[in-house]
């Protein structure tokens, strides 16, 4: 199966963490959610050459935060899978990607802001084309720092939740720039 193959939701397993973020066992995702179980996920920050950050706009279709705004991407790492190549095969699923750099940021731990999951954040720098995913985007669009302090401030309820973390955790522009 290609690093790059998206499965459906309802049949992609999960490794369950521990507090320390060992694995456990591996679970179908939904029961991982269910049972507020730890897990892992990648969020991925993509830049223009402006460091412009782009936000997508969630697709309608989506189960969780339809229609809001949100990181580049972000998504579950895959059972026997790597935060690296999660976050490759998130930029191609949603955004038609493929980087000729990703740079692991930082990580987040698991807890209740992050929904129980283990955030392994990645940049892209200067970004080239992009194909919105029409099943998960419906469009994006590149952002300031201020842009995005204004959405954040005034229309924080067209965001996601965990944008607004990432924003609180002054992580969209934070000191490990310019990447």
């Amino acid at each position: 199966m290609s690093p790059l193959y998206e499965a459906p939701a309802e049949t992609v397993t999960v490794e369950a963490v521990d507090d320390r973020n060992r694995p456990l066992l591996v679970l179908p995702l939904p029961e991982v959610h269910r049972q507020f179980l730890n897990h892992r996920s990648v969020a991925v920050l993509v830049y223009d050459q402006d460091n412009r950050l782009l936000l997508q706009k969630r697709s309608l279709r989506r189960t969780l935060y339809p229609g809001r705004w949100d990181v580049s991407t972000y998504g579950h790492v895959h059972a026997g899978e790597s935060c690296h190549d999660a976050a490759l095969r998130r930029l191609w699923a949603d955004l038609r990607l493929r980087p000729e750099r990703l740079r692991h940021v930082r990580d987040l731990p698991a807890g209740p802001e992050t929904g129980r999951e283990f955030v392994s954040i990645f940049a892209v720098p200067r970004a080239g084309h992009l194909e919105p995913n029409a099943e998960r985007v419906s469009e994006g669009f590149f952002h300031a720092r201020e842009e995005l302090a204004c959405l954040v401030r005034d229309f924080r309820e067209l965001l996601t939740p965990g944008l607004v973390l990432f924003w609180e955790r002054n992580l969209p522009f934070s000191p490990w720039e310019p990447i």
